[in-house]
């Protein structure tokens, strides 16, 4: 019997996605483990892998589709033996053996009734040379804009497989360099066309020479999440100047000692060793508002903030608190990577107790983080500097730099988050102490 193949659910809370592109075509073959598709949740583009062998049969949902509920079924593959042409006329409703898409989803519903789509997407192109070969998806869009064939890339990853490094300094094909020197005049025209016609409310361009960025689902996501937390969530902002010269001075000798391990410590490693601590010894600020009750963390996860093509996301250091400084320089070396492969898995990017955002490699003096729900706090890291400072009745130079708390004050009184940013200041500018 032919078998339907229904849009996962990447992670727990994911309720529909983005199929941004086909790994396959009608009429290949796959067994289990081949990578079929990749999806767009809104944190990660994660390949998806086949479950069962035999032949692709039918593809129903177009790549590039937004907002394609999970238990929708995207494909059909045909058993060893069967009529391939046979199932795919049979469309969406040809496996009745297989378990039917939840009933709260309409989807599949009108796949069955209206194959008119099916149609359209049978007779699109078929997958390029280039988007069969082995690539991460933060690849496959870099080549994409760069116009690069990745057929023509050697992969350095697992397998072969091309990331991002592979295409540092490759050239793009020569039909590529020709589309890009083709002024795009019909889609002006036709935007141009459709302004008059914006819903009320719309941005408006003002005659001003504009390009339409169609927004991500990572970015809606986003846009949707940090508009909530400003509006629901009563943020208080603490502030305090922390020294760095004892930190920076142990950071210098730990990384002499680590030099023979190949582990080169950040400072930006001792701060979330830091605030883990500090969050342990405050537990007050460890904690989540959940309506009518408190949920209190006895470890400290530590979400960090790291930029990604298209957005942000914040991969997790479990239990920091607990952690050696060279553990988590490794951990979040590890996941800072895989970020921005877009190979994060859900569990090491959803959850944490509390948040970490460093901008003092841009030279941001000091900002204001927003939070990040359900969490309480959010612990926002401007640059180190060299300023004048009073230190034993004296006037001296020392490198301080900025940290602000952002606390739900729902959950963290003003006085327990004061003494989280004393604890973390204390820790830094005595980070033998956190090393205990």
């Amino acid at each position: 019997m032919s078998k339907t193949i229904q849009m996962p659910a990447l992670s727990p809370t994911m309720e529909e996605g983005t199929l941004a592109k086909w790994l396959v075509k009608e009429g290949d073959s796959v067994s289990s483990g081949d990578l079929l598709a990749e999806i767009e949740t809104d944190k990660a583009t994660m390949e998806f892998e086949a479950v069962d062998e035999g032949v692709v049969a039918k593809i129903l949902i177009a790549e590039g589709s937004e907002g394609v509920k999970v238990g929708t079924v995207i494909a059909i593959i045909a058993e060893e033996g069967e009529d391939v042409s046979e199932v795919a006329k049979g469309g969406a409703s040809a496996p009745k053996a297989d378990a039917p898409a939840p009933k709260a989803d309409p989807v599949p519903a009108k796949a069955e009734a209206a194959p008119a789509p099916a149609l359209q997407v049978e007779a699109a192109p078929a997958p390029t040379t280039s988007e069969r070969v082995k690539a991460s998806p933060l690849a496959r869009r870099l080549a994409e804009a760069k116009g690069v064939d990745l057929a023509a890339v050697s992969g350095s990853g697992p397998g072969g497989r091309i990331v991002k490094a592979d295409l540092e300094g490759a050239a793009p094909t020569a039909k590529a360099k020709a589309a890009t020197a083709t002024p795009a005049t019909a889609p002006a025209a036709s935007t141009a066309a459709a302004a008059p016609a914006a819903a009320p409310g719309a941005a408006q361009d003002f005659g001003i020479p504009h390009e339409v960025v169609k927004l991500s689902s990572m970015r809606k996501t986003i846009a949707r999440r940090l508009t909530e937390s400003k509006q629901q969530v009563p943020h208080i902002y603490l502030t305090v100047d922390v020294r760095l010269d004892k930190l920076l001075k142990l950071r210098g000798e730990l990384n002499a000692g680590l030099a023979g391990r190949n582990v080169k410590l950040s400072v930006n490693d001792l701060l979330i060793k830091a605030l883990g601590v500090a969050l342990v010894q405050v537990p007050e600020c460890n904690v989540q508002f959940a309506g009518d009750q408190m949920l209190q963390f006895r470890r400290a996860d530590i979400s960090v903030a790291v930029s990604i093509p298209g957005g942000l996301i914040t991969p997790i250091v479990t239990g920091a608190d607990g952690k050696g400084v060279a553990a988590i320089s490794t951990e979040m070396k590890d996941l800072a990577t895989r970020a921005k492969e877009g190979k994060l898995k859900p569990e090491e990017y959803q959850g944490g107790t509390a948040s970490l955002s460093n901008m003092g490699m841009f030279g941001i003096k000091q900002f204001e983080a927003v939070i990040n729900p359900p969490q309480a706090m959010i612990m926002a890291i401007g640059a180190g500097e060299k300023r004048p400072f009073v230190i034993d009745d004296a006037l001296q130079i020392a490198t301080v730099m900025s940290a602000t708390g952002s606390f739900d004050h729902r959950a963290i009184d003003g006085a327990d988050g004061a003494r989280l940013m004393q604890a973390f200041r204390e820790l830094v500018e005595n980070p033998l102490g956190m090393l205990a």
